[in-house]
């Protein structure tokens, strides 16, 4: 097999980033969960804590595989079955079995790409939680913060690395099926099945990981915080294994194969739009060879190795050495990475495309003919900066959003003094307002991009806003390693000051999660927009996307829809989880043993059966994902099968127009509430009614604890609304917009082969 220039980039970068992943790993295995190796302590309760932690820790390790288990089995059995539909309807659209089975071929290798990151993300995130504990509570936060840091960054540069490099061994397989430059086009509308593939099973991934993590989370918060007024992760709440549970099947395996998804869409995107013939020129990228076509690849290879040497500074160089130092050092990461991939994206641009390249697009001149897009390597750097810069910006809007050090935060907390009503009003009201910068933002980089290279320069600027993904998904990942240290020290019984370290790594989480969060959506748009103009070039449209017609307008309506139907069906399913979690957690409150006592009141013989639990999130978040999953696959099949490729504009314009804005703004509502919540438990309030506190000493605090407990219960009651809007339903948004955008894309000749692209019902 020849090597070319940028074979040379990719394979090395994905070597590397598997090795940095490995490292990573042996250095947070050098931390022991065995008793007999540490420096044992002695908790108020006369308990060893570090006896308990490796029983807590299988417990959760348990608990993810379990729920991994069956999730992946229901998403391998989709899998294979729709890889047959692909299979037989590509081959029909195109005349060609070969097309067919190189389209299903890549759906499979992308979805078993993306169980694989998934499982390997889980299961180091788990195997990272107890030793964070244990790093928190004998050496600090310079230890607790870089076990957690590690923990994450195994988890994204060992999914990047994957992903890259599976991607790369795909294309190189296929090119010996088409090895001429001519074929190329055909190669890349195989490849784009591999995309298809991740972003199905991050469907399955999102949806019935949020709804797990929700129902646990809401169940154990009703019952335990609300009306039992238990601790956060009090060991005798049954729930509270679950909900650790829960932080990692959604936020780990979840985000993972959220962003893998928007990689590998991005990257295919590109690749289609890139290959389109231009008539009469032989000045196009296929014709500058292999080297030109895989720019896109190169942007994320490249990216993997920036990610590694700017964590070495997060770890190494400049550690957190108290608590102020942590959103410090993950802000510095953010910053950094973006600032650092500018010059390299401008390196590979020069190195791989030719000085002048023209492109098929979709913008007519004056007289209504398909205008000649002509590129250069600096408007190709200008548009993956666009979104490099973009997500950084998007990012740190979020922040502001979100974060109790800032305003919109403190103000929702104060809030919460009036009530649970006022609170959850100001809480949506955040959330809406939250939009408003971002999509300036994404406009500007749509705006810019479009200009200077049509289609190819939004598929540019999404690549450049996932260049920093193996940071993102690093910090991502660090959130709730953190969340489940805390509940581990809390289970445990540690002393109080431990707790207070994982909480601070779980504060500063909980914002650079929901930084996650948008810097995910922002790359989402993108990524759903380049995919529809890659749907639309490779069905050859000459004339653009007329929405005044009346067939396309029409299912922009629904399309607009579509996001609202779903947020309701997940909201919904994360409501039906809980209340069974509820009622089990009442059910086992309520059992007296012999001595007539309860879990709430001192029992010795009755202990929290979390098993029940875990089994109850588990059934009914997999039970609760199929329809919502239904919904997104087979909305924009069912519009091109009977309605045509008109119907299909219209469903993909309304759909990610309506689901951007819907995604941010539960978002961000969601993760205010959570951080207001913390704001008033924690007691960083300088008003002495927003400082909650058990056991109030000075005569100050006694005379505002009535108070002081309405609104942290307001707040409790706030958060607990704002779980699903954060962590099931508006994440899950952004595969919505990829999800329909990708399936158009790969079935694409099947439309247009029903009746030349008017559907079975023929509308004209």
């Amino acid at each position: 097999m020849h090597f070319g220039l940028v074979d040379e980039i990719i394979v090395p970068s994905c070597i590397i980033g598997l090795l940095a992943a490995l490292v990573q790993f042996l250095i947070i295995k050098k931390i022991s969960l065995d008793p007999e190796k540490q420096e044992l302590s002695t908790s108020l309760t006369g308990e060893v804590p570090e006896k308990l932690v490796p029983e807590i820790y299988a417990k959760i390790m348990d608990g993810a595989i379990q729920f991994l288990k069956v999730e992946y089995a229901i998403c391998c059995l989709f899998c294979l079955a729709f890889s047959l539909v692909i299979y037989f309807l590509v081959s029909w659209g195109t005349h060609s079995s070969t097309q067919g089975a190189l389209t299903a071929g890549a759906f499979l290798t992308g979805a078993f790409t993306s169980m694989l990151c998934g499982f390997l993300g889980m299961m180091i995130a788990t195997y990272s939680n107890a030793r964070t504990t244990l790093a928190c509570a004998k050496k600090g936060y310079t230890e607790g913060f870089n076990t957690a840091f590690r923990g994450g960054s195994v988890m994204g540069y060992a999914l990047c690395s994957l992903g890259v490099f599976v991607l790369w061994l795909l294309l190189t397989f296929y090119r010996t099926v088409y090895p001429e430059a001519d074929d190329w086009e055909i190669l890349f509308d195989c490849a784009a099945g591999y995309g298809l593939g991740g972003s199905t099973v991050a469907m399955f991934g999102r949806v019935g990981g949020g709804i797990y993590t929700k129902a646990t989370d809401v169940g154990a918060d009703l019952c335990g915080k609300v009306v039992a007024g238990l601790d956060e992760d009090d060991p005798n709440n049954p729930a509270t294994i679950a909900d650790n549970v829960g932080d990692n099947v959604g936020d780990i395996a979840g985000m993972g194969a959220d962003l893998f998804g928007s990689f590998a869409e991005s990257t295919c995107a590109a690749l289609v739009i890139a290959a389109a013939a231009v008539e009469g020129s032989k000045h196009t990228l296929s014709a500058a060879g292999w080297d030109a076509m895989l720019f896109p690849v190169a942007i994320s290879a490249a990216g993997i190795v920036i990610c590694i040497l700017c964590g070495f500074v997060a770890t190494n160089v400049a550690p957190v050495k108290v608590e102020a130092d942590i959103e410090r050092v993950l802000k510095v990461q953010m910053v950094l990475t973006a600032l650092l991939m500018l010059p390299v994206i401008y390196y590979l641009a020069v190195l791989l495309l030719p000085a002048h390249f023209r492109l098929e697009g979709v913008r007519l001149n004056e007289d209504g003919i398909q205008a000649e897009i002509h590129g250069t390597p600096f408007k190709a750097f200008i548009c993956a900066t666009m979104g490099c810069v973009g997500g950084l910006i998007i990012g740190l809007v979020t922040e502001y959003f979100t974060s109790h050090s800032f305003i919109p935060t403190r103000e929702l907390a104060s809030a919460c003094k009036f009530g649970t009503a006022v609170n959850i009003i100001q809480g949506l009201a955040l959330g809406y307002k939250s939009c408003i910068i971002p999509v300036f933002v994404l406009s500007s980089a749509i705006f810019v991009s479009f200009q200077l290279c049509d289609l190819y320069g939004i598929a540019l600027a999404a690549l450049g806003m996932l260049a920093t993904l193996s940071c993102g998904l690093t910090i991502d990942g660090f959130g709730p390693i953190s969340d489940n240290a805390g509940g581990i020290a809390e289970m445990a019984l540690f002393n109080p000051e431990v707790r207070r370290r994982t909480d601070a790594l779980d504060a500063a989480g909980n914002t650079t999660a929901a930084i996650g969060k948008g810097f995910a959506i922002g790359s989402a748009a993108l990524v759903s927009l380049a995919l529809y103009g890659a749907f639309v070039i490779r069905l050859r449209v000459k004339t653009g996307v007329n929405i005044l017609e009346p067939t396309t307008f029409a299912f922009l309506i629904i399309g607009c829809m579509i996001p609202y139907w779903f947020a309701a069906l997940t909201m919904k399913s994360v409501g039906k989880a809980a209340g069974e979690m509820v009622a089990e957690v009442q059910r086992q409150f309520s059992k007296v043993d012999s001595k007539g006592k309860t879990l709430l009141t001192g029992s010795t013989e009755l202990k929290p059966d979390s098993k029940t639990c875990i089994q109850i999130s588990t059934q009914a978040s997999i039970r609760e994902m199929v329809a919502p999953a239904c919904l997104v696959i087979l909305s924009p099949l069912a519009a091109g099968t009977f309605f045509g490729v008109q119907a299909v504009f219209g469903l993909l314009t309304g759909s990610l127009g309506s689901s951007v804005q819907l995604a941010i703004s539960m978002s961000n509502s969601g993760g205010a509430w959570d951080n207001c919540k913390k704001y008033i438990k924690n007691g960083f309030s300088e008003d002495v009614e927003l400082r909650y506190t058990k056991n109030p000493q000075t005569e100050e605090e006694k005379k505002a604890a009535p108070k002081a407990r309405e609104a942290h219960d307001a707040a409790v009651q706030g958060d607990t609304v704002g779980d699903p809007f954060k962590d099931t339903s508006g994440p899950a948004l952004n595969i919505v917009m990829k999800l329909q955008a990708i399936v158009s894309l790969v079935f694409a000749a099947y439309f247009a082969a029903i009746n030349h692209g008017h559907g079975l019902i023929q509308v004209q």
